[in-house]
């Protein structure tokens, strides 16, 4: 056998060594794929709070490091084989999550960014907490359940897409046919290329229009670079630079979003093994996958960076491609990392405009929504079933648009149940499919 022909196989072994020519441009796709979803939640909040352009930057440093690091962790477990690991072993990449976002924005308006990241360190060891007893609890969280949770995040975030492609709520030109142009011309650059692109135009879709989106919207004078040339050219994140406060209702809301994303890595890890490796995720993988996403996410709060989880996107390459060599991913996390020590890149990212992101990103939120109905949709859609799923989205949803309903119970009441529907629709499906009686199957 060829050098060459041995070296294209071990691309789709775990273990493989392939040569830098071959990894490096499916690192840099890895990379691509994610990293508009990764920093995108980080620039969200940052408007939410208020922050200064320097913060901003941090924010979003914090987020590609923590990403890299978390990243890593997965593909190189600490740990004994066949004992309690950090990291599951398996290609998977991780990223700041929009799963959290509907949650983070309530808790950034109402408490501040110190008490997301309290929130987030709880959330971790609630994590961990899954991850120790996944094999019993596993049970409680079927497709059913998980799909719902994920159909009603995405629904959650639609306001947040059109506010933005109207050019955020705080722009003192907000709605205004320029923005609208602008994010129009966007979406029309993303779904074009969703559709009728190939190879790598499909994959960084989004990236390039925003690119498009940007160029677009210099012509209307909207970009402001001076927070590029203020930024430096390395800069290491400081510990605790936010701060970090524990507000026990933002805690139990971000801990209640960590113990169904916990169970959503589940997916997301069989679906790389059944896409890539033909085969199923051991108990191993899954308790080490969950540890160290529960252990990451402790380490990124005081590092400053946002909730992360795995990144269904890049297991989509995976399933596609079939190429899992660890050394592919290492090489994207590596990328990733790097990119979060240059504040100069984290600052050019700061000045995409807000009817940009608003405009390359709505089409990310559809597709959580519809990915969280397919999830739903492996399940026998019958009576018992259609009312867990309408009756959990119609609650969380209806009780977070109408959150004035709750104006005479306590302020952590609202803070829970009333700024994000992913509580209540959690909560909803899980306490229904425990309660509901199934339907005999007919003979």
């Amino acid at each position: 056998m060829s050098t060459k022909t041995s070296n294209k196989a071990s691309l789709f072994e775990l273990d493989g060594v392939p040569s830098l020519g071959q990894a490096a441009p499916l690192s840099l796709q890895h990379v691509v794929a994610m990293i508009v979803g990764c920093v995108t939640p980080a620039i969200i909040i940052a408007g939410v709070v208020g922050l200064p352009s320097a913060d901003s930057v941090i924010l979003i440093q914090s987020a590609l490091i923590v990403a890299g690091l978390s990243t890593l962790l997965q593909l190189f477990p600490i740990g004994k084989k066949g004992g309690i690991r950090l990291g599951s072993s398996l290609p998977v990449i991780m990223g700041v999550s929009f799963a959290y976002l509907p949650s983070m924005q309530a808790i950034a308006g109402d408490f501040g960014l110190p008490a997301i990241f309290g929130a987030q360190l709880v959330g971790g060891v609630v994590a961990v907490f899954v991850g120790i007893f996944i094999k019993k609890i596993r049970r409680y969280f079927p497709p059913l359940i998980a799909g719902t949770v994920v159909f009603t995040v995405g629904l959650s975030l639609y306001p947040t897409a059109i506010n933005y492609m109207a050019g955020g709520t705080s722009s003192p030109n907000y709605g205004s046919w320029q923005n609208w142009l602008v994010a129009i011309f966007t979406l029309v650059i993303v779904t074009t290329l969703n559709h009728f692109g190939k190879g790598i135009l499909k994959l960084a879709s989004i990236l390039i229009g925003i690119i498009a989106g940007y160029l677009f919207s210099l012509c209307f004078g909207m970009v402001n670079l001076s927070a590029v040339g203020e930024a430096g050219l390395f800069q290491v994140p400081s510990i605790l630079h936010f701060g970090i406060e524990f507000e026990p209702s933002s805690c139990v809301a971000i801990g209640i979003l960590f113990a169904i994303n916990s169970i959503q890595a589940i997916g997301d890890f069989s679906a790389t093994t059944a896409g890539g490796m033909d085969r199923e995720p051991t108990a191993d993988e899954l308790q080490g996958g969950i540890l160290g996403y529960g252990v990451t996410n402790i380490l990124g709060c005081f590092l400053g960076g946002l909730p992360t989880a795995t990144f269904s996107q890049n297991v989509g390459i995976v399933v596609t491609t079939k190429v899992v060599n660890r050394v592919v991913f290492g090489g994207a996390a590596g990328i990733i990392l790097l990119a979060g020590l240059l504040p100069k890149f984290s600052a050019l990212l700061t000045t995409i405009p807000q009817c940009v992101l608003g405009g390359a990103t709505v089409s990310v939120f559809a597709s959580i929504a519809m990915t969280g109905m397919k999830l739903v949709m492996t399940e026998n859609m019958n009576y018992r079933n259609t009312s867990i799923v309408g009756l959990a989205a119609a609650l969380g949803m209806g009780v977070s648009q109408a959150s004035a309903s709750l104006a005479n119970f306590p302020a952590w009441v609202t803070t829970i149940f009333g700024k994000s529907p992913v509580v209540i629709a959690t909560i909803v499906a899980i306490l229904l499919n425990i309660t509901l009686p199934k339907e005999e199957k007919k003979n």
